[in-house]
């Protein structure tokens, strides 16, 4: 008789399998632990970059989307500065005038929604990334209420 180790321990093979699996998802949730911590580094940098080269301005709104960056009509240096991939992602696009200007912005994800159209606003911006936005005249900004699905499909069926 021979040994082998499944003899050796009598350990059927699918608690083998399982213990390999549970290896594996260790290995795995400690190397997305490390990779999240040094995205949160770079983010955390540029954050203060942007906060660092913040200015305060006057611009009115003239129309805003969310379509791909290529498509987006900014500045041919900024596409090629982003990642392949990123490319086809669409971007919350603002255009607006500033001073005499008319320009292509990107906002914040946050904010995009508080972005009123046709009106004039008062922006932080950091090159052509908007990051806060305030009212000028009138009410305060608010960005509205998400309707969830189920809410909208009421919604529908109610107006017919």
């Amino acid at each position: 008789m021979t040994l082998t180790p499944l003899t050796l321990f009598s350990v059927s093979p699918w608690i083998i399998v399982l213990i390999v699996v549970l290896a594996i998802l260790v290995a795995a949730i400690i190397v997305l632990s490390i990779w999240g911590k040094k995205q949160q580094k770079r983010m955390d940098e540029s954050q203060k970059e942007i906060e660092a080269n913040a200015q305060n301005v006057t611009m009115l709104i003239i129309d805003k989307k969310k379509m791909p960056l290529k498509q987006a009509g900014l500045p041919q240096v900024v596409v090629d500065a982003t990642p392949k991939l990123l490319r086809r992602s669409k971007v919350p696009v603002v255009k607006a005038k500033v001073g005499p200007r008319v320009m292509v912005l990107i906002s914040d994800d946050k904010i995009f929604d508080m972005i009123p159209v046709k009106q004039e606003v008062k922006a932080t911006v950091s090159g052509i990334y908007i990051t806060k936005v305030r009212s000028l005249r009138g009410p305060a900004l608010v960005a509205p209420k998400k309707v969830g699905f189920v809410q909208r499909m009421k919604n529908k069926v109610m107006k017919k």
